[in-house]
């Protein structure tokens, strides 16, 4: 079952590279679906809580959903194309493993602890 939902993840994350492609973005804009979210990792600098807060805002897919949804509705491409980027690497992430995290630890995530070998 978790190699499903990984292909299901990796899928997701194709397609928006997809997505990014029909709407002509630059080369590097393709860069920000790998790094551009984990810039919410400095929340972590404000203890666990903060940390996860921050992480888990960068990384919902809700927020995502709802980001290219405003800029759909309000015809503004620039806010779409963020929200494709923070979909597709929230999904890239879970394809590796990584969830949203918990108040525990950056380690402590919802899909399991990270590093954690599951026999």
């Amino acid at each position: 079952m978790k190699n499903i939902l990984k292909l299901e993840e990796a899928a997701m994350f194709v397609l928006c590279i997809y997505a990014l492609y029909l709407f002509h973005v630059a080369w590097w804009v393709y860069l920000l679906v790998l790094i551009a979210p984990d810039i919410s990792f400095i929340g972590y600098t404000g203890g666990n809580k903060i940390g996860a807060v921050c992480y888990n805002l960068f990384h919902h897919k809700g927020v995502a959903i709802a980001i290219f949804l405003t800029g759909f509705i309000l015809k503004i491409e620039w806010t779409q194309i963020i929200g494709i980027i923070l979909f597709g690497h929230s999904s890239m992430d879970r394809t590796l493993g990584y969830g949203l995290k918990l108040s525990q630890g950056f380690k402590y995530t919802h899909l399991g602890v990270i590093g954690k070998k599951v026999k």
